[in-house]
C-alpha cells in the first residue's frame, strides 16, 4: 500500500532524507529549485560516492494568464521556437540569481550553497530545463542497493524548497512497486533527452560561484570599489546625462567640466545646487558653463551678487554669452517684487544670505518661491558659525516641510521613541530640512549635503586631477594649450613691530577696563524709557519704542568687540572711534539736554552678520561714520550742536525720532559716564602720530625692501585703516598704490588694475590695500605677496584672503602671507584676546563676527601657528571636507582610469556578496564590519558595526574611508558572526526608516497633514450615510503612506487659500488619486527586506 505523505501525520523530508542517505543516485522532476533550500538534502548528497548523481529537471510553469489564452484563444498552442527557449532558459538563470540576493545570508545558508558548489563541481548534481511543454510533475525518484525494492518514487505537489518538503498544505505519496516505478524512470529518462531539455549545470555553477556564497575569498578592494560605485551614482548620471557647452570661450579643466554636470544632475533633481569649491578653483567661471549648459532648459538666468561684484559678473556675461541679468543683492528688495520670472537663479556669495530674518533674505526667498525658480549657491564657506548656515541658503529654494526623503537618523537615535518622539518633541516632519536644524551632528548634516552640495578642495584636486613633474617635485594641472599651473605653496611669514611706542598705552590694561565697563547705553535704549508718559505716543513712536532693545547684551558685546578689533588693526583707527563714539553719545546728551528729537539707529541684530567689517564704524555710530570722521580730520572743532544739525538735515531719513520725553534722566547719565570714561583713553593717548608709528613703519620697509618691485596686496578689516595707509604711504617711496573699500565706487575695476593678467591697463597698481570686501569673489593672482595689517579673530578670513592671489593661474612656487605681531611675542596677543572674550561671555555677551564659531583655545592655537610660521596653518579649514559624490565618484574613476576592465567587473558584482580585509583596530574605529544597504523605500544606507554589533557610525563618508584599501591587500575569511551583524545591521536599518508614522504627515501646517485632516473629519461625520464616497478611504491611506507631490501640492495650497468647499474638495483629491497625480508612487518602496548592496569585514590587527 501507497503511503501519504501531507506533512501533518507523516512528513516527507526525513523519509527523502533516509532514503537518500543509502541511494546509489536520484532523479527530481519539480517545478522550482530553491538553491537555499538544498541544505534539506546536502548532507545525504555528501555521503555518496564517486558516480552517483542526482539529476534535477525543472519544468518551466506557464503564467496562469497565458494559459488561459492557450487553452481558449483562437491560436491555441504555438510551435516551439528556439528563441523563446532560450529567453526562457536566460529567465531561470536570472531567476536563480534573484534568488541569491534575497533575503538576509546566514552562515546556515552558506554552507549549504557551499556545498550545492560542491557537489556541481563533483558532478554529483546536474540540471536541466525542460521546455518541450509546460512541466508540473513532482517526482523524487531514487536508486538504491536494495533486493526487493532498488527504485523508489515519491510523486505529488512538492517542490525542491525546504518549505515543499517540510511544510503543511503538501500531499505526496510512494511508489515502492518496481513496474510503476520503471515507468516513472522511463518518464523521467524521455524527458532529461528530450531535444528541448536544456543543460544548465555550468551555468549555475557560475551563478553559484559569482555569488556571496563562493568558496574563493572575495578582494576586499572590489567591495571598496563596489561601495563607491553605489555611491558615486547621481554624480555618474550627472556626468553621463549633461553636456557642455560646444563654444564654451573657456575650456574648462576635467574637475571644473565634472562639477558642473554633477551640479546640473541635483539642480534638475531637487530644485537646487549649492557649489561650494574652495577659494580659488573657478567657482563662477564653473557657474558660468553651468548657465549655459542649462539655457535650453531654463532660457534666462538672474543672477544675484554683492554691489562690488556686479561688473565682474557683468564681464563674465559679456565673455562667455550668457542670457542673464546681473543684479545686486543690495537691491533685492527693491526690484525682485516687481521682476519678471527667471527660472533660474544663481546666487553668488550665498553664505552672506544667512540671516533669514533679513528683508533682503526675504525678498529673494519669496522671489524664488514666487516663481518656482531653480537655484544655484555659489560659496567657498558654506558656514561660518553654525550648521543654520547651510539650512538657511538651503532654504532659499527649500520649503521648511518639503519631503527631502532623509531623517537626521544621529539625532534620531538619541531620542526615546524614534521617529514619534522627535514629532512629539519638536513638531515638524522628520524627513523635512527643520527636521535637521535641530541636530548638531556632523553626520547628520553632510547626509543632508549629499543631496545638494558639489565641492572639492586643493588638496583633492591635486590629489586626483593634477600630473607630477619630477624635475620640480611639484603637481600640475595641464591647460588645453600645454602650459602647466603649478599649486603654489602658502608660505606663512612673521612681521614683528614694537609695541613701546605710541602703542604701549593702548595695549594697557586700563584699556580693556575702561572698555569692558562701559555702560553703551544707545544700544539698550528700551531700558531708559520712562514709565510715566505725559503725553500719549503716536503709532510711530510707539513701533519705534517696541523696536527698541530692552537687553542689547549681544549688540553691546560686538560694539566692545570691534573696540578692541580696531585697537589691533591700527591705533589711529581705534582713536578714531573712540572720538566718534564720543560725538555720538554728545549728540544725544545734547538732544536731551534740550529737550529735541532723539535720533535713533537700528538695533536690529542683523547688524551682527555685518559682512564687511569695513564700515563696522557704521555698526558702532548708526549714521555715515565718514562724514562726521571728515569734518574731524580737517581739524576743525565740530559742537555736538552741529553735528546734531547735520542729523537731523541731511540725514535725517537714515535715523527714528523719538521725542526727548520719552527717557529717563539715567539715560544722559550713563551716556556722560561713557564719555567721560572713553575721554581718559583720548587723553592718555594722545593725538596719534603717523610718523612714530612703528607698525607702519614695518610695513613701509617691507613694500620698499624684500618686495620692492612686487605687487603686493594688503589687507585690513577697516576702511579707516585702509585710508590711513593709502594717505601715509603714498609719497613715502611707495608708488602706484591705491586702497579699496565697500564704498569704493568700483572695487572690480580697482582690482583690474591691480591684476590685469596679461591685459594693458592705463594706471596700472603694484600695492593695493583693501578690506574684506576685496576677499570673496575677485581673481588676484597676478601677486603673491599678502600682508595682514590686523588678524581677524577667524582663521577662515586669513585663508580667504591668502586665496585671492592663490587662484588657477599664479605662477609663483610660493604665496607669501605675512602677518603682523606684537614684538614682545604673540602670547601678549593672546592674553588681550583672551581677557575680552571672558569678559564679555561672563555677561552673556556676544563676541562678534565669525569667531564665534571658534573656541579661545583654538584661536590661540591659530596664532601660535603664525607666529612661528607653521606651515600649512593658511591651508583650507576641513580640507578633507569634500562633498561624498565627487570623492566617490574619483575614487571610481581613479580606479577604472588604472584598470578598465573594472567598469565591467565592479557593476557585475552581485548584491550580498562580501569580503574581509586586517584592520588597524582603535577604540574610536574598531574591528567588525561595513554593511552597505538599500531600504525598502529606496534609500542608500551603511553602517558601522562592531564585532559585538554596536554602531560605530552610519556616515556614509566615514564608512568609505574607512573601506579604502589598495587594489594588492590580502583578502582574508570573515569573522565568524560576519553575516550576524550584517542581519543586525539590516534590521536596525529597516526599523529605524518603519518606525513611526505620525510624523509622515508633517506639521500642523503643511499641505499633506491639512488634507489628511479635513478629510479625516469629513469621512467621520459622512460615516454611514449615504454620502460617503468609498474611495476616500484608499485617499486617506494613501495620504499616510506617501507624500504629495509637487504638482498636487501647488494645486491643493491654491484651492486652500480659496476656502474650497468640502464636496468640491473631495472631488478634486479623487480625481488626483485616481489619476495617479496625488501622492508619490510606492509600488517599488513596498518591499518588506533591505536589499543588502555589500559588505566588508575589518579584522583587527
Amino acid at each position: 500500500m501507497p503511503i501519504i505523505y501531507d506533512n501533518i501525520e507523516r512528513h516527507l523530508l526525513p523519509e527523502l532524507q533516509t532514503t537518500l542517505s543509502q541511494a546509489l543516485g536520484a532523479d527530481f522532476s519539480i517545478g522550482y529549485f530553491n538553491l537555499r533550500g538544498w541544505r534539506a538534502l546536502s548532507q545525504q548528497v555528501e555521503g555518496w560516492n564517486e558516480g552517483s548523481v542526482c539529476r534535477i529537471l525543472i519544468g518551466m510553469q506557464r503564467p496562469e494568464r497565458e494559459a488561459l489564452e492557450t487553452l481558449f484563444g483562437l491560436k491555441g498552442e504555438e510551435p516551439v521556437d528556439r528563441a523563446k527557449l532560450l529567453q526562457a532558459r536566460r529567465e531561470l538563470l536570472e531567476e536563480f540569481r534573484r534568488q541569491l540576493i534575497v533575503g538576509l545570508p546566514t552562515s546556515r545558508d552558506e554552507k549549504a550553497l557551499r556545498d550545492l558548489i560542491r557537489h556541481i563541481r563533483q558532478g554529483k548534481v546536474q540540471v536541466k530545463l525542460f521546455l518541450r511543454h509546460p512541466l508540473h510533475a513532482k517526482l523524487y525518484l531514487v536508486r538504491r542497493v536494495d533486493r526487493k525494492a532498488p527504485l523508489i518514487g515519491y510523486v505529488g505537489s512538492s517542490n525542491l524548497t525546504f518549505s515543499g518538503l517540510s511544510g503543511q498544505g503538501e500531499l505526496n505519496l510512494d511508489v515502492v512497486e518496481q513496474d510503476t516505478a520503471l515507468k516513472l524512470e522511463a518518464w523521467f529518462a524521455d524527458r532529461w533527452n528530450d531535444r528541448f531539455c536544456l543543460e544548465l549545470t555550468d551555468d549555475l555553477l557560475t551563478i553559484l560561484e559569482e555569488s556571496w556564497a563562493s568558496e574563493t575569498l572575495r578582494s576586499p578592494y572590489h567591495i571598496y570599489l563596489k561601495i563607491a560605485y553605489h555611491l558615486s551614482r547621481e554624480a555618474r548620471a550627472g556626468i553621463a546625462e549633461f553636456q557642455l557647452p560646444r563654444n564654451f570661450p573657456t575650456p574648462l579643466f576635467e574637475f571644473q567640466a565634472a562639477a558642473v554636470k554633477i551640479a546640473a544632475h541635483h539642480l534638475v533633481n531637487r530644485g537646487g545646487v549649492m557649489i561650494g569649491d574652495v577659494v580659488g578653483l573657478g567657482k563662477t567661471m564653473m557657474a558660468s558653463a553651468l548657465i549655459r549648459t542649462m539655457e535650453d532648459q531654463y532660457f534666462d538666468t538672474l543672477i544675484l551678487c554683492p554691489v562690488n561684484l556686479v561688473p565682474m559678473w557683468e564681464q563674465y556675461r559679456k565673455d562667455y554669452g550668457l542670457r542673464a541679468e546681473v543684479m545686486a543683492q543690495s537691491q533685492a528688495r527693491s526690484k525682485l517684487p516687481d521682476l519678471r520670472r527667471y527660472r533660474l537663479v544663481v546666487i553668488d556669495e550665498s553664505h552672506n544670505l544667512r540671516n533669514r530674518e533679513g528683508k533682503t533674505y526675504a525678498a529673494i526667498r519669496d522671489y524664488i518661491a514666487r516663481n518656482d525658480s531653480h537655484v544655484v549657491l555659489l560659496t567657498a564657506t558654506p558656514y561660518n558659525k553654525t550648521y543654520l548656515d547651510l539650512s538657511s541658503q538651503l532654504r532659499l529654494f527649500l520649503p521648511e516641510e518639503r519631503d527631502i526623503g532623509i531623517r537626521p537618523e544621529a539625532y534620531l537615535r538619541t531620542i526615546s521613541d524614534g521617529e514619534i518622539g522627535f514629532v512629539r518633541k519638536h513638531q515638524c516632519a522628520v524627513r523635512s530640512i527643520r527636521a535637521f536644524e535641530h541636530s548638531g551632528d556632523a553626520d547628520d548634516w553632510r547626509d543632508l549635503m549629499r543631496l545638494f552640495l558639489v565641492r572639492r578642495t586643493r588638496t583633492f584636486i591635486q590629489n586626483n586631477y593634477t600630473e607630477f613633474d619630477e624635475a620640480r617635485q611639484r603637481s600640475y594641472l595641464a591647460y588645453p594649450n600645454g602650459q602647466r599651473y603649478y599649486f603654489p605653496v602658502r608660505q606663512p611669514r612673521t612681521l614683528a613691530f614694537p609695541v613701546d611706542d605710541q602703542y604701549a598705552s593702548l595695549y594697557s590694561t586700563q584699556v580693556v577696563d575702561v572698555i569692558d565697563g562701559l555702560r553703551l547705553p544707545r544700544y539698550g535704549l528700551g531700558n531708559y524709557v520712562t514709565p510715566l508718559l505725559e503725553h500719549s505716543p503716536s503709532t510711530a513712536e510707539l513701533n519705534t519704542l517696541k523696536d527698541l532693545s530692552r537687553a542689547g547684551e549681544r549688540l553691546k558685546g560686538f560694539v566692545r568687540t570691534n573696540f578692541f578689533k580696531r585697537l589691533e588693526s591700527s591705533g589711529f583707527a581705534f582713536l578714531q572711534s573712540v572720538e566718534r563714539h564720543i560725538r555720538r553719545n554728545g549728540v544725544l546728551l545734547h538732544a536731551l539736554a534740550n529737550g529735541l528729537p532723539v535720533p535713533v539707529g537700528s538695533q536690529d541684530a542683523a547688524l551682527l552678520d555685518s559682512i564687511d567689517e569695513d564700515e563696522s564704524s557704521v555698526v558702532n555710530d548708526v549714521g555715515n561714520a565718514d562724514d562726521t570722521a571728515r569734518l574731524s580730520d580737517e581739524g576743525q572743532q565740530v559742537s555736538y550742536g552741529d553735528v546734531y544739525q547735520m542729523f537731523s538735515g541731511q540725514y535725517h531719513n537714515r535715523f527714528k525720532w523719538l521725542p526727548a520725553a520719552l527717557f529717563t534722566p539715567a539715560l544722559s547719565e550713563d551716556l556722560q559716564a561713557d564719555n567721560d570714561a572713553l575721554q581718559e583713553i583720548l587723553s592718555a593717548a594722545g593725538h596719534w602720530q603717523a610718523q612714530a608709528d612703528a607698525k607702519l613703519a614695518t610695513l613701509r620697509t617691507l613694500l620698499t625692501g624684500p618686495h620692492a618691485q612686487d605687487k603686493v596686496l594688503i589687507f585690513t578689516q577697516f576702511a579707516d585703516t585702509a585710508r590711513y595707509l593709502e594717505r601715509e604711504l603714498t609719497g613715502q617711496d611707495v608708488t602706484r598704490l591705491a586702497s579699496v573699500t565697500g564704498e569704493s565706487r568700483n572695487p572690480t575695476e580697482l582690482a583690474r588694475r591691480f591684476a590685469p593678467r596679461g591685459q594693458r591697463v592705463q594706471d596700472e597698481l603694484r600695492v593695493l590695500i583693501a578690506t574684506d570686501v576685496l576677499s570673496e569673489g575677485q581673481n588676484l593672482q597676478d601677486a603673491f605677496v599678502v600682508v595682514n595689517y590686523d588678524l581677524p579673530w577667524a582663521i577662515i578670513r586669513l585663508i580667504q584672503r591668502a586665496g585671492r592671489v592663490d587662484r588657477i593661474g599664479q605662477q609663483s612656487d610660493t604665496v607669501y602671507a605675512y602677518s603682523f605681531i606684537p614684538s614682545d611675542g604673540v602670547e601678549k596677543l593672546i592674553g588681550l584676546r583672551a581677557r575680552v572674550s571672558s569678559r564679555l561671555r561672563d555677561a552673556g555677551q556676544v563676541v562678534g563676527g565669525d569667531e564665534a564659531f571658534f573656541d579661545d583655545e583654538e584661536a590661540a592655537s591659530d596664532l601660535r601657528d603664525l607666529y612661528n610660521e607653521k606651515a600649512g596653518i593658511l591651508d583650507e579649514v576641513g580640507d578633507g571636507e569634500v562633498d561624498l559624490a565627487s570623492e566617490a565618484y574619483q575614487i571610481w574613476k581613479n580606479a577604472t582610469d588604472d584598470d578598465p576592465g573594472l567598469l565591467d567587473l565592479i557593476p557585475k558584482l552581485p548584491s550580498v556578496v562580501y569580503a574581509a580585509r586586517s584592520h588597524a583596530a582603535t577604540p574610536a574605529l574598531p574591528g567588525g564590519a561595513l554593511v552597505y544597504l538599500r531600504t525598502p523605500q529606496g534609500n542608500d544606507a551603511l553602517a558601522w558595526l562592531d564585532e559585538q554589533g554596536a554602531s560605530v557610525t552610519e556616515s556614509q563618508i566615514a564608512i568609505l574611508r574607512a573601506a579604502a584599501c589598495h587594489p594588492d591587500i590580502s583578502a582574508l575569511p570573515a569573522l565568524p558572526n560576519h553575516h550576524d551583524l550584517v542581519e543586525r545591521a539590516a534590521r536596525r536599518v529597516v526599523e529605524e526608516e518603519a518606525s513611526g508614522s505620525a510624523g509622515a504627515l508633517g506639521t500642523p501646517g503643511s499641505t499633506r497633514r491639512k488634507l489628511y485632516e479635513r478629510l479625516k473629519h469629513i469621512q467621520d461625520t459622512r460615516e454611514g450615510s449615504l454620502f460617503t464616497d468609498p474611495e476616500l478611504k484608499a485617499v486617506l491611506e494613501d495620504l499616510l503612506a506617501a507624500p504629495i507631490q509637487e504638482g498636487a501640492r501647488n494645486t491643493l495650497g491654491g484651492h486652500f487659500r480659496t476656502r474650497i468647499g468640502d464636496d468640491a474638495l473631495i472631488q478634486l483629491v479623487i480625481q488626483l488619486h485616481q489619476e495617479g497625480r496625488l501622492t508619490v508612487p510606492t509600488d517599488d518602496l513596498r518591499h518588506s527586506e533591505p536589499e543588502i548592496l555589500c559588505s566588508l569585514g575589518l579584522i583587527p590587527m
